[in-house]
């Protein structure tokens, strides 16, 4: 089958545009996790609604799934005490786990708040 370049170039943009997505995809109590602890911290109302709602989603386009998870469970478990959370604390590797996931925040928070 012979497409035009346009045709072309559509059906590229669409199949790509759906193959991030799925890639990114949080589940949705894990968005609105996200969006009641922002909104908690920050204040409750409709504006931070939208706000917060705007980071998750720009988190979401530039932090996988499994590395958000990844670096949620680092930052809880430095919140423990005793020899766990060392453990936690003291890694390059958890370090840079949290690292990508404080500069999604950065980047979500200058587009969003």
């Amino acid at each position: 089958m012979k497409f035009t370049l346009p045709i072309a170039i559509a059906l590229t943009l669409v199949s790509s545009a759906g193959w991030t997505q799925a890639v990114n995809d949080y589940p949705t109590n894990a968005r609105a996790e996200y969006v009641f602890t922002c909104m908690a911290t920050n204040g409750e109302n409709r504006d931070l609604l939208d706000r917060c709602s705007c980071a998750i989603d720009q988190i979401a386009s530039v932090l996988p799934y499994d590395d958000y998870v990844s670096a949620e469970t680092v930052l809880r478990m430095r919140q423990t005490t005793g020899e766990r959370a060392s453990m936690f604390k003291g890694m390059p590797q958890m370090t840079e786990t949290v690292a990508k996931l404080r500069r999604a925040e950065a980047e979500a928070e200058i587009l969003c708040f």
